[in-house]
């Protein structure tokens, strides 16, 4: 397949390269209703690795219980041993998640915090503060293995409960993480009510507090059409890791009003469009996507994914 790909116009005062974070075989698989095959998402996340994504979020440690499609983490990840160059984190909930994914040999970490009181109960069954608490010593552990560890922060923006979450309530749980020894952040805009001037008011609060910018990723949902806007309004700030998912898979199985995350290929285009290096190849992600569709009997929602595969057809 060969894509018309976008005119090149770089702009000042942007980076020249972004590392795009792929979220797609975690985040975007958790949120689907019935299991995955394991052989399935094997090949998903070695097609997302040969087309050039450099970190690949593999799966999540979480008890069963909780989330069930990812509930083969065991039997997945040594199915990925053979992948060369590319990180492969993996979410842990606490100490015995990070311990199964040290048994299998993990060394990219991520837990997953909350801005919020309301959806830090109904995500982790704990307050935020005592959320954080639990957060510690699994960091320390990590680190002390020589692990690189993430701290992902839903409701960075909004939240279904609570409406509007004021930034400096977002600092303090940010500067929480870095703290307890986070290596990066992700800004989750779970429910996609960020818009750009949010995003820049939020990113300078940080930078005023402490929070380096080059620590700092983004994560935006597509919910009202705002999270390329949201994507370039942090790349002006000095943003250079996007979080995104392969064909706009996922959402959040805790917060029902969150829909599908930045389609990987809608992110790809625009960079492309900037001059902003990735290490992407656009064809071989949209033809990943457009299996995957099929494997999952539906369409990608991704509009880049739906244009070049209606182009080729």
């Amino acid at each position: 397949m060969t894509t018309t790909l976008p005119m090149r116009f770089p702009r000042e005062g942007l980076p020249s390269r972004v590392r795009i974070h792929e979220v797609g075989p975690r985040d975007g698989l958790q949120n689907e209703k019935g299991q995955v095959p394991t052989d399935v998402k094997a090949e998903f996340i070695h097609r997302l690795a040969a087309a050039g994504l450099t970190t690949v979020e593999a799966t999540s440690f979480v008890h069963p219980k909780w989330v069930p499609q990812l509930a083969d983490a065991e039997s997945l990840y040594p199915r990925l041993s053979d992948i060369e160059g590319v990180h492969l984190p993996v979410l842990v909930p606490n100490t015995r998640g990070l311990e199964r994914a040290q048994a299998l040999g993990a060394t990219r970490i991520a837990i997953f915090a909350s801005a919020t009181e309301t959806f830090a109960q109904r995500n982790l069954n704990r307050s935020v503060a005592e959320s954080m608490a639990m957060f510690e010593p699994v960091v320390a552990a990590a680190k002390e293995a020589g692990s690189h560890v993430r701290g992902y922060l839903s409701m960075c923006f909004g939240d279904p409960w609570e409406g509007a979450v004021p930034v400096p309530q977002v600092v303090a749980a940010c500067r929480r993480l870095l703290a307890m020894g986070c290596d990066e952040l992700s800004l989750g805009d779970t429910i996609g009510v960020a818009t750009a001037g949010h995003v820049q008011e939020l990113l300078a609060a940080l930078n005023e507090a402490g929070v380096p910018t080059p620590a700092l990723g983004v994560h935006f949902h597509d919910t009202y059409g705002q999270a390329l806007a949201n994507t370039l309004a942090a790349l002006q700030h000095g943003v250079t890791t996007v979080d995104a998912s392969a064909g706009g898979l996922g959402g959040c199985p805790f917060a029902k009003s969150a829909t599908g995350n930045l389609a990987t290929e809608d992110l790809v285009w625009m960079l492309q469009g900037l001059g902003i290096d990735t290490g992407v190849d656009l064809d071989a992600l949209v033809a990943t996507s457009a299996w995957m569709a099929g494997e999952l009997g539906r369409p990608s929602p991704s509009r880049t994914v739906i244009a070049l595969s209606h182009k080729e057809s």
